[in-house]
């Protein structure tokens, strides 16, 4: 892995962060926050990106290239959309990783180190942290809808198979 030092918010990599999904709606002023604690890093197909089971607390969002969500070895999804997040479920809840995020081919991610709220002055941080966990929040719920999809295409196929 190759790794940037921590990005500072100037006003050309703070306008082209903020098109990105995760922090259009976000104000400037988080959005820059976000970015003075956040680093670029690339990594070369093949190397992990998290290790499930471990423990740390960035949160990824996925500037080129693409990765593979390992869970016990096996692939279970691909993630190639730029501006895709991924490892924040351990930073909601403090669990270990639950699956092994892989690069595939070259690629490079925004990686955030979430724990800089607990350094956040208040009111600022309660209000960064109920605009965060909103993003969060939509962030899981699609993956559900994705995960409920499948889920429901499996169960059909299942019928299909055990009918013949």
């Amino acid at each position: 892995m190759q790794e940037s030092n921590y990005l500072e918010g100037t006003s050309a990599i703070l306008e082209k962060f903020q098109t990105l999904p995760l922090l259009a709606n976000l104000d400037k002023r988080f959005v820059k926050q976000i970015l003075s604690l956040s680093k670029l890093r690339k990594y070369s197909p093949g190397e992990a990106i998290t290790t499930e089971g471990g423990y740390d607390c960035w949160m990824y969002m996925l500037i080129s290239g693409e990765v593979q969500v390992l869970k016990h070895g096996n692939k279970i999804a691909v993630i190639d959309r730029i501006g895709e997040t991924f490892g924040e479920m351990a930073v909601i809840d403090g669990s270990s990783r639950s699956a092994t995020i892989e690069a595939i081919s070259d690629t490079v991610c925004l990686a955030t180190d979430v724990s800089f709220m607990d350094k956040m002055q208040q009111p600022d941080r309660n209000a960064f942290s109920a605009v965060f966990y909103r993003l969060f929040a939509e962030i899981i719920a699609q993956r559900l809808r994705d995960t409920n999809e499948e889920l429901s295409k499996a169960q059909e196929e299942l019928v299909t198979l055990r009918r013949r």
